[in-house]
């Protein structure tokens, strides 16, 4: 199921990012922007940095468009600034919903945010209302066809992982979120595993499950908010049948 399955939620949204390629490089761009106000355009002294040219390159994103977004960030070109804001609430069938933006209007943002929950059957709540039933962990993809389970544990615990489990095709490498970056670069210098995605997750510590009824109002939702420029993650607590379907 999606609920339970970083790869599948991933896999899920490269296939809607395919179709919509300019939306997840705007999506990137703003976290460029943000990473370079925050610590400055040298990757080489800027984890954060580091770690979205890494997504950047994962989602297929020219290195025009990454230098692009580095030179406007640091004043070389005309930039704008990017607020974090986050939002929570619940949509149909008491799903718990996270939302992460990135704006340059709040205003625009929270009433947009509101809009799409109000409109599927949810409700926009507030700050800390949802969050406590989601832990935050580094999440690294990583291919596993030929992989042994054992070889992949070591690989990745001596890169500094805490856990691993094995999904489909490919093995979910845990770390703490603050150690994402550091890990994935162990994993990328040691060579032996390719890595498919890395990032930041909320991870549900349960899960709901609705009717198709309901399911058919949450699935709505999350497109809704997917679509939205200013957000950039969106994270849930539902098993969504319908998702693991489409894949």
């Amino acid at each position: 199921m999606s609920g339970h399955s970083k790869w599948a939620n991933i896999k899920n949204k490269k296939g809607k990012s395919d179709a919509k390629r300019a939306s997840v490089f705007t999506k990137i761009g703003r976290e460029i922007a943000v990473a370079v106000k925050q610590g400055g355009p040298d990757p080489n002294s800027n984890a954060r940095l580091r770690d979205v040219i890494a997504k950047a390159k994962a989602n297929n994103m020219p290195n025009d468009n990454i230098e692009r977004g580095i030179k406007k960030a640091s004043g070389e070109l005309n930039s704008v600034n990017y607020e974090e804001n986050i939002y929570e609430g619940y949509a149909a069938g008491g799903v718990a919903v996270i939302v992460e933006t990135l704006t340059d209007n709040k205003n625009r943002t929270a009433g947009d945010i509101r809009h799409h929950f109000d409109k599927c059957g949810g409700a926009m709540g507030t700050s800390g209302c949802v969050s406590y039933m989601f832990e935050t962990k580094g999440v690294i993809i990583v291919e596993g066809e030929g992989k042994d389970e054992d070889e992949v544990m070591m690989i990745a615990l001596d890169c500094g992982a805490n856990d691993i489990q094995s999904d489909e095709d490919v093995f979910e490498i845990y770390t703490d979120p603050t150690s994402l970056g550091e890990v994935r670069e162990a994993i990328e210098k040691e060579g032996t595993l390719k890595i498919l995605s890395a990032q930041v997750d909320r991870i549900p510590s349960s899960t709901v499950k609705p009717d198709k009824e309901t399911e058919a109002k949450v699935i709505k939702l999350l497109d809704m908010l997917e679509d939205n420029d200013d957000v950039q993650n969106v994270y849930h607590n539902a098993e969504l049948e319908e998702e693991d379907e489409e894949e």
